[in-house]
C-alpha cells in the first residue's frame, strides 16, 4: 500500500513539527491495510481523532457556536459517499462510506446523516471543542444575534477574505482557516481518495464547503486520485479535484497534474487551494499556493 495525506492548505501552522509527527503516523496508518479504502479511512481517522487539525475534535465553529463536520470518499470505479453538516460527529470519514457503501445515494446531510451514523454504531454526541477553538470562540469580542438574515451580515463582515484586506477580521484564526485533511491510496490496481473537515471559522451555520462535493474536495478515477484543501467556495466554484483528474487524463504525471490544477485556480480566482494526486501506481505529486501545507507519504507496491 502506498499512501499520501495532507494537513490542510493556510498559513504556516502552530506547532508544525507536532503535526508532522501526526500527520506521519496518519500515512503509517494507511500503509498497514490491504484495501485502499480502509487505507485513507485509517489515516484520516488519524487526523480527525488529533485536534491538531481542522477536522474531527479540531474543528471549526460556526456562526451559532456549533460545530459540524463534512467528509467525502470515492474509489476508482467512481463510487462516492459523503455526508455533511454533522453535529458531534468525530468520524465523519466513517459517515462517508456508509453513505458509499449501505445507501444508493451520494450524499446525506444533517441530522438525518447523524441518524445514519448512529443507526451504524458510528459514534454520535462527541464533544467537538478543542482548547485552542473555544479560547477563540471565547475571546470574540462580540457574537451573532437575531436571525437568520443578521447572521448572515454579521458573517459577510469576518469570513473568508485577504488577511491584508479589508474582508478580513482578526477575530479568524488564519492558521485555522483553511485546514481540511485527506488521503489517497493505491495498492497498484484499485485507488482511493477522500477528504474531511470541520469547515470554516464563524461561517454561516450550516454552510457546506467544498470537502463533500464530488470533484470539489475530492475525486477518483481509474487514473488516479485527488485530495483538494484550502478556500472551499473557491475551490467548489472551479471543481478543482476533477481538474486535477483531467490533467492525469491528458497525460500528466502525478507532480505534473498538481502543478497544472493549482497553477490554473490561481489564475482565476484569489484564494489560495492545495492538492494531493497519486495514480495506481504509487506516482505522487502535491502542490499549493498558500502559505504552507504539510503532507507526508509512506509505504511501497
Amino acid at each position: 500500500m502506498r499512501i499520501i495525506v495532507h494537513g490542510g492548505a493556510g498559513s504556516p501552522p502552530d506547532e508544525p513539527d507536532e503535526r508532522q509527527q501526526v500527520l506521519d503516523e496518519a500515512a503509517a496508518a494507511g500503509t498497514d491495510e490491504t484495501d485502499p479504502t480502509e487505507a485513507v479511512r485509517a489515516a484520516i481517522r488519524t487526523l480527525e481523532a488529533d485536534p491538531w487539525f481542522n477536522a474531527g475534535v479540531g474543528s471549526a465553529v460556526q456562526s451559532d457556536g456549533y460545530i459540524r463536520t463534512d467528509a467525502g470518499l470515492m474509489t476508482d470505479d467512481r463510487e462516492a459517499g459523503a455526508a455533511c453538516s454533522m453535529p458531534g460527529v468525530e468520524a465523519a470519514i466513517d459517515v462517508a462510506r456508509l453513505v458509499k457503501e449501505e445507501t444508493p445515494h451520494v450524499m446525506l446531510s444533517g441530522v438525518h446523516a447523524v441518524d445514519l451514523a448512529e443507526a451504524y454504531g458510528v459514534e454520535t454526541g462527541v464533544d467537538l471543542w478543542s482548547e485552542r477553538m473555544q479560547e477563540k470562540w471565547d475571546d470574540l469580542d462580540e457574537y451573532p444575534e437575531g436571525d437568520k438574515q443578521n447572521h448572515a451580515e454579521w458573517v459577510s463582515e469576518r469570513f473568508g477574505g485577504d488577511p491584508e484586506g479589508e474582508q478580513y477580521s482578526d477575530d479568524t484564526p488564519t492558521d485555522r482557516d483553511h485546514d481540511t485533511v485527506g488521503a489517497v491510496a493505491t495498492d497498484g490496481d484499485h485507488i482511493a481518495a477522500a477528504t474531511s473537515t470541520g469547515g470554516r471559522w464563524l461561517a454561516l451555520a450550516g454552510r457546506v464547503g467544498d470537502v463533500p462535493q464530488i470533484g470539489s474536495g475530492f475525486y477518483c478515477s481509474e487514473v488516479g486520485g485527488v485530495s483538494a484543501t484550502g478556500a472551499g467556495e473557491d475551490i467548489a466554484r472551479l471543481n478543482l479535484s476533477r481538474r486535477a483528474s483531467q490533467f492525469l487524463e491528458d497525460g500528466l504525471d502525478a507532480q505534473q497534474a498538481a502543478d497544472a490544477a493549482v497553477a490554473e485556480f490561481g489564475d482565476l480566482v484569489e484564494g489560495s487551494a492545495g492538492v494531493i494526486v497519486m495514480t495506481p501506481d504509487g506516482d505522487y505529486g502535491e502542490a499549493y499556493n498558500s502559505d504552507a501545507m504539510q503532507t507526508a507519504v509512506d509505504g511501497e507496491l
